[in-house]
């Protein structure tokens, strides 16, 4: 008789291995390693004999395309994110930490969708019923006809939202909860996750209900749990925000159904989560126009233009070794930046320290703010405050050129909305719009923009010696 076989699964991250060991060679955490059998796990059955196949119908990839059936919450934020609203018989993770608003936000959202008439269900697994109900009268959302649950039982979580009419939106607070009687392993393990999952996703599927998981984070701001996951659901949203702050940011990492990197914002609030229309609005809301060492930069999140401003100081260090921080932008980047001003530009900051902030907590990912990071820099060394009205993107290469990004107009079009006339941008920007009253300054080099910044310095100078 053959000997059953064992695999050895990584709770953390998902890694199999051959045997067991103290320390995950995939994420690094000690004792997460657990032995389980894949005999019993998704996709297979103990003794099970694998039947034959049946033929699937082959078909051209020319033909009619039926645009996927939505329904929108009536929250422009939230369908702007999901690409218009939720996509029927889809599946919807949404990750964030702890306390940023993802019960809030869905609680808003399902009592938008029952007052549309639609059939909603709410199963919560880590709060009671009379707790839910708490934050629904505190969301005036408790006149609606939401149907709520508390369970963590998948079997029983399936046997109650099939019985009656189809819903048309199912709720699962949160996916770390789910426990199946499939699977021996305690809830919150990597196998109990990926089935419970699947579980809903096949619900979803066979009866056409959109199905929202909501997700547990890392501290690394990942979501709990095997990255199986995000690849089995139809789309990923992270909700971020900084405590310190009340604006909340609903990030689309993955979309089949629509765009990616497209994001929704929020303001935090006692009644709950209130829409932002115009985002760079509050992101320069409490701008020092006259502080030097301010860059605002006009950047691109999906198909939306947004303005912020970011903030550097230079300060001479006392200390052995300059030190480094940044909030809100890749601090490898910044690095490079620094090594491209310093050799080509002439820009000697390796006695000083050096500190970047994006303001109002908001975090950059593309690198078209390049520009603007790297004049807030020369700006705060010369200490010169840079034109008010002025906007900056392009990307810095390693050589010292800047090259071009996509989105121009758009950038163009939100700055000139928000009354800024002036913008300094790549050399040979395409898409600039027409017909505008702006005043566009293209560099094509670093060094360029470090000369005219400097210019600037010695023409005040030379002002105030004047006077």
């Amino acid at each position: 008789m053959a000997k059953a076989k064992t695999q050895f699964i990584c709770q953390n991250c998902g890694t199999v291995h051959s045997r067991w060991a103290g320390k995950c060679d995939g994420c690094g955490e000690w004792n997460t390693i657990v032995e389980e059998d894949p005999m019993g796990g998704i996709g297979s059955g103990p003794g099970k004999v694998p039947k034959k196949g049946r033929t699937v119908a082959l078909t051209a990839l020319s033909g009619e395309i039926e645009e996927a059936p939505r329904i929108p919450t009536g929250i422009s934020e939230l369908d702007r994110a999901t690409g218009g609203g939720f996509v029927r018989g889809s599946a919807v993770l949404i990750g964030g930490d702890p306390g940023i608003g993802k019960s809030t936000l869905l609680m808003q959202a399902a009592a938008a969708l029952s007052r549309k008439g639609h059939r909603v269900i709410y199963v919560s697994g880590e709060e009671a019923v009379a707790q839910v109900r708490l934050r629904a009268q505190r969301l005036n959302a408790a006149d609606t006809e939401v149907l709520l649950a508390a369970e963590t039982n998948v079997e029983d979580i399936l046997a109650t939202i099939s019985e009656g009419k189809r819903p048309d939106l199912v709720i699962i607070d949160s996916i770390q909860t789910l426990w199946s009687d499939t699977a021996d392993s305690a809830p919150g393990t990597v196998t109990q996750v990926r089935t419970g999952v699947q579980a809903m996703i096949r619900f979803a599927k066979q009866t056409g209900a959109t199905m929202v998981l909501v997700g547990h984070v890392t501290k690394d701001g990942q979501i709990a749990g095997p990255r199986v996951v995000e690849h089995m659901v139809d789309a990923v949203l992270y909700f971020e925000g900084d405590r310190g702050h009340h604006y909340r940011i609903l990030r689309t990492v993955k979309n089949r159904f629509g765009p990616t990197d497209e994001i929704g914002v929020f303001e935090m609030s006692d009644k709950g989560l209130r829409e932002v229309a115009n985002p760079s609005e509050l992101f320069l809301g409490e701008r020092n126009e006259k502080a030097p060492g301010a860059a605002v930069f006009a950047g691109m999140e999906g198909t939306r233009p947004i303005l912020v401003e970011v903030q550097a100081l230079v300060a001479p260090t006392s200390l052995g070794t300059a030190r480094r921080a940044v909030v809100g932008w890749d601090s490898a980047r910044l690095s490079m930046i620094l090594a491209v001003l310093e050799a080509h530009c002439g820009v000697r900051l390796g006695s000083h320290d050096v500190y970047l902030n994006i303001a109002g907590g908001y975090r950059i990912t593309e690198p078209a703010a390049d520009l603007a990071v790297a004049s807030a820099l020369v700006s705060s060394l010369a200490g010169l405050a840079l034109p008010a009205d002025c906007v900056y993107f392009g990307e810095v290469s390693l050589s010292g050129a800047v090259r071009t990004v996509a989105h121009t107009a758009q950038r163009l079009k939100e700055a000139e909305k928000l009354g800024f006339s002036a913008a300094v941008l790549p050399t040979a920007s395409a898409e600039l719009p027409k017909g505008s009253s702006g005043r566009w300054s293209e560099v094509a080099s670093l060094p360029e923009l470090v000369a005219r910044i400097a210019g600037s310095k010695l023409r005040e100078r030379q002002g105030n010696d004047d006077g």
